[in-house]
């Protein structure tokens, strides 16, 4: 399979490498030096295209595959705010989508975690929740695409919250998010349920960037010839 790494960066450097361990070819990498190289052309040769660039950029990268009719998986995050204007493009040009906040298999897992832990607690009034995410600080957006995947998973099973924040905050209802940026941590998650007698905490740490590299690779092998909007959940049931 011909893969186009659209951010080649660190995470698109070590998408590479485990792409090539699987036998694929890079027919594209595309970074800030040579963006003059992303064109609908060359995008156009790659079976499948992987996306870690920048919010910034990633509407537009999105955008210039679907005209190529090059399936995209897509791990930059940041943009879901423009998503249902993106899946409705995504439908009219018959193209072929993946977005996932994380790619990791073992995040996929601990999001399932979240959700069963989530249902457990949903009557028991005595626990304050709250999402606590560390990264890099290389890392642009804040709070972390995996965070808010977490957030509202949670809250759609509580019957105390009803949206999340990203700062210290006494409403009730309101599930506080705290993100933390440091050096060379490729990212921590962890909810805590904390009463007065005892907490209960699950924690998902990376302990490098070849978890989100491989699980990237499996959604792009997942993609290849496939029309559609899909998820890192069927990827994980296939």
């Amino acid at each position: 399979m011909k893969i186009a790494i659209l951010g080649y960066g660190k995470m698109g450097k070590t998408i590479e490498r485990i792409a090539l361990e699987r036998g694929h070819t890079i027919c594209l990498k595309v970074n800030s030096a040579n963006l003059d190289e992303l064109t609908t052309e060359n995008l156009s040769k790659a079976d499948v295209a992987i996306e870690f660039s920048t919010p910034d950029n990633v509407l537009a990268n999105i955008n210039l595959s679907l005209k190529a009719g090059t399936p995209i998986a897509i791990g930059t995050t940041g943009w879901y705010n423009k998503q249902d204007e993106v899946y409705k493009k995504v439908e009219s040009v018959n193209g072929c989508l993946l977005a996932a906040s994380n790619f990791s298999v073992g995040v996929n897992i601990f999001f399932e975690l979240n959700r069963k832990l989530a249902q457990l607690m949903k009557n028991q009034p005595n626990y304050t929740a709250e999402i606590q995410e560390i990264h890099h600080t290389e890392k642009l957006d804040s709070p972390s695409g995996t965070a808010i995947t977490l957030a509202e998973d949670l809250i759609q099973s509580s019957s105390i919250y009803t949206h999340w924040q990203n700062s210290a905050n006494e409403n009730k209802d309101s599930l506080e998010i705290k993100s933390f940026r440091e050096p060379e941590v490729p990212g921590t998650h962890e909810i805590n349920y904390d009463s007065d007698i005892d907490s209960i905490r699950i924690i998902h740490e990376a302990k490098n960037r070849n978890g989100f590299a491989l699980g990237a690779v499996l959604a792009a092998e997942y993609i290849h010839n496939k029309k559609g909007i899909f998820t890192m959940q069927d990827v994980l049931k296939n």
